[in-house]
């Protein structure tokens, strides 16, 4: 259990009536959709408040989420000859759920949606996908994938692919291929959001040199703090605001303490790390809820996002600060890619 004031955490709420809150990242497209070699696996709807897992539509609004990325992750056994098809499979299971749900949800086209969802008390749904295998080689692919709603790609999960390689090739010290920087044009051109996490780091560089428009780390935290492979360095930090990007504080346990348990005060630590290290618009949330197989003492679900708040307004932390951090940050962002 973790200590909560009560007067705190009305306040908290009050907060989140009127913020707009955007959580960058989230696996939950994988609960909806079956994987073919796992005939154990358990799915379940994004329409009722599940028994297992981080986020359905109850709890984002327990939550005051206005929009949540939600990540299209190929699993490794579909790369690379099914990745399309997987990417797809995963698209159309969302678009089915939406669909049951269409008089709570809205599909993020342009940033004005996200702002409508929270007058219309609506949650905006942006797509993103987590490794760009899904356009194989060939980039104009981005454009079917742009129409199905998606607005924001990270070039690698952990592993190389065609266009890039992700943190666990990081012993190549590569560069973006060829075809990885023809891939960023084409998204400028598109208006879709460049996304770092995963990305090893000589590529990170690569890309930060050949990149003009904000990127962002949907979920990444601080290496500084924690020195595992995910999380960034304080020159990564900077390099990501000097392109006025934001970082997505990401919830894992791993990624927040070097052992042990992580609570809410260990992720406001990389919160203070990075408002010290670049200022205060550069964070955000990217939660990795249902990618995690652990959470923060307090931060169970998402419903529980109040928490977070409320333990912001105990570290001092003001109303505005408070609302950049939950999602106005990120919006900044999707204004000025996405349009």
């Amino acid at each position: 259990m973790i200590n909560i004031n009560k007067e705190l955490l009305d306040e908290a709420k009050s907060i989140h009536k009127e913020s707009i809150i955007i959580d960058a990242h989230c696996d939950t497209v994988l609960q909806l959709a079956p994987i073919r070699w796992r005939p154990d696996w358990k799915t379940r709807s994004l329409l009722k408040r599940g028994e297992f897992g981080h986020i359905d539509i109850p709890r984002l609004f327990e939550g005051g989420v206005t929009c949540q990325f939600f990540a299209i992750y190929v699993d490794a056994t579909y790369k690379p000859e099914k990745a399309t098809e997987r990417a797809l499979e995963l698209i159309s299971t969302l678009y089915m759920e939406l669909e049951k749900a269409r008089d709570k949800t809205i599909i993020v086209d342009k940033h004005e949606d996200i702002i409508k969802a929270k007058k219309e008390g609506k949650i905006a749904v942006l797509i993103s996908l987590e490794g760009a295998e899904p356009i194989q080689f060939n980039p104009i692919l981005l454009k079917p994938f742009y129409k199905l709603g998606v607005r924001a790609i990270s070039l690698t999960w952990n592993e190389r692919n065609m266009l890039a390689d992700g943190v666990g090739e990081s012993r190549a010290e590569s560069k973006l291929t060829t075809l990885g920087l023809r891939t960023l044009e084409l998204m400028d051109e598109l208006g879709i959001i460049v996304d770092v996490s995963h990305l090893s780091e000589s590529c990170f560089w690569d890309l930060v040199e050949n990149h003009k428009k904000p990127i962002i780390a949907s979920h990444s935290n601080c290496k500084a703090l924690c020195n595992h492979p995910r999380n960034l360095t304080d020159e990564q930090l900077k390099a990501i605001a000097e392109k006025n990007g934001v970082i997505g504080i990401n919830f894992y346990p791993r990624f927040l303490v070097k052992e042990g348990k992580a609570t809410i005060d260990d992720l406001i630590k990389h919160i203070e790390h990075i408002e010290k290290t670049i200022g205060i618009n550069h964070i955000g949330l990217g939660s990795d809820f249902d990618g995690i197989p652990s959470t923060p003492v307090g931060l169970e679900d998402v419903s529980k996002l109040p928490n977070l708040t409320a333990k912001l307004l105990e570290h001092g932390y003001s109303k505005n600060d408070i609302k950049k951090i939950l999602g106005e940050n990120f919006l900044r962002v999707i204004r000025e890619v996405v349009g």
